[in-house]
């Protein structure tokens, strides 16, 4: 669609998105038929916690919805690490050194199964991807660090402050 700036992630289309409801303690998949269904899903949360969902994933779902996503009562995990370090630190990386889990998978190769038609491959994907985030912020709130790595290859803890109660706020 043109690279990465908030006009072209509006143009990129929902192929497929994945909701852990704690309350439900499960799983909701939606595709782009259902992306109404997500967005009302996403405005009815008490709060939404993810990684990168205000520069991304709001971005590629704002045209589905009739209201500003950024309304949404949110707590971005990237938005939070890149406040503390001053630099951006991906989900995978995050995840390798704090859980040590890897992500199946990254989000360009599942624009190539959406041409292929492969959806389950997708939602497969962005269910572990979710689980992945959950995880992390799980483990963030409970031990108020999360690990990482340095450029030169030193192990790092970042202090965080993600208890439910102080992120809400």
């Amino acid at each position: 669609v043109g690279g990465w700036s908030d006009e072209a992630k509006a143009k990129m289309g929902l192929a497929v998105g994945v909701v852990w409801d704690s309350l439900d303690q499960d799983y909701f998949v939606y595709e782009e038929k259902d992306a109404k269904k997500l967005v009302e899903k996403l405005r009815t949360a008490d709060l939404v916690i993810g990684f990168n969902v205000i520069s991304f994933d709001y971005r590629v779902l704002q045209p589905y919805s009739d209201f500003d996503l950024e309304e949404i009562k949110t707590f971005d995990m990237l938005d939070d690490v890149k406040k503390l370090l001053n630099f951006r630190l991906s989900l995978n990386h995050l995840a390798e050194h704090t859980l040590n889990a890897k992500k199946s998978a990254d989000g360009l190769i599942s624009l190539q199964w959406y041409k292929e038609g492969k959806i389950d491959k997708i939602i497969h994907y962005c269910k572990q991807d979710v689980q992945i985030t959950r995880d992390l912020y799980l483990f963030g709130a409970a031990h108020g660090y999360i690990n990482y790595q340095s450029r030169s290859g030193n192990p790092l803890q970042l202090k965080v402050n993600w208890k439910t109660e102080n992120v809400v706020s």
